[in-house]
């Protein structure tokens, strides 16, 4: 908060989301005591849309439901001229509560250029998170044999909020036969002096009673571990390419596998070793 106080005091603009040339976008979460601030500082540029679950946002989202699919998205427009309540439901292919509300800022920033928001609502639907972003795929651990498992590539970067996010999306998925929901998890840096208790207070998250195991990587991540409980206690390592040499143990047929955690944790190795684990079929392309 006092790093955006900053920047909003200091500057002629704030963007908190996107910006076009003469409309600023604010969100109305988590930032109580900024949000002043960075109202005044958007409404210089013209006009301020918020969105958020605040009541009163000119997008107000009411509901965000996850599917294996993706989100429904429910809520409210007050963007349009004239400011009437129109209410808005729109999907998105992207998985996490994250994603959805990164989508409402995608659509408050089409309202503000004038772009059509049906089309903006379908572009949306069609869209999928890039690698390291949350993108998912399936690999295959036998070429004959129907066993794989689905790997969720969430890996460049990770906070307390899109971790949770996260693991929200990892319990939304049901595991094929036999399968679990794993999570492997990279340190989460830059978080200061509470970066102990912060990592700690992963394991009091709802969505981690529906993980079976979690394996840790990173000096950080031994306060996660050592949280845990037992039964959900993998293995930690205080180096990704150590956990990385183990992943043909740490798999099997029906498992849903989330890597994330920041850039500087290199869990990205471990999602390219988990990679290299697949037999594509002979009518899919060999990745290079």
């Amino acid at each position: 908060i006092d790093a955006l106080k900053g920047i909003a005091v200091g500057g002629d603009t704030v963007t908190i989301g996107a910006m076009t040339t003469q409309h600023e976008l604010i969100t109305h979460d988590g930032l109580a005591d900024a949000l002043p601030i960075l109202r005044d500082a958007a409404e210089k540029a013209g006009r301020a849309l918020g969105f958020g679950w605040a009541e009163g946002a000119a997008l107000q989202v009411e509901d965000i439901a996850l599917t294996e699919e993706g989100c429904v998205v429910r809520g409210v427009s007050r963007a349009h001229e004239g400011g009437a309540p129109l209410p808005f439901l729109f999907k998105t292919s992207a998985q996490g509560r994250h994603m959805a509300m990164n989508a409402v800022a995608a659509l408050a920033a089409a309202e503000a250029a004038g772009a059509d928001w049906d089309i903006a609502c379908l572009d949306i639907a069609d869209w999928r998170p890039p690698a390291g972003r949350g993108q998912q795929e399936v690999i295959r651990l036998d070429p004959v044999e129907e066993g794989a498992f689905t790997l969720i590539d969430d890996a460049f970067n990770a906070n307390p909020a899109s971790l949770a996010a996260a693991l929200d999306v990892l319990a939304s998925i049901q595991p094929g036969a036999g399968g679990r929901r794993i999570a492997i998890l990279g340190d989460m840096l830059e978080l200061g002096a509470e970066e102990d208790a912060l990592h700690r207070a992963v394991a009091d998250l709802p969505a981690m009673a529906e993980v079976a195991l979690v394996h840790c990587v990173g000096r950080r991540m031994q306060a996660l571990h050592q949280a845990l409980p037992e039964t959900r206690r993998g293995r930690h390592v205080l180096d990704a390419d150590d956990l990385g040499a183990q992943v043909h143990q740490l798999v099997q047929p029906g498992d849903v596998v989330l890597v994330k955690g920041s850039k500087g944790s290199y869990v990205s190795r471990v999602v390219d070793r988990l990679r290299d684990l697949d037999h594509p079929t002979h009518e899919e392309p060999t990745r290079d």
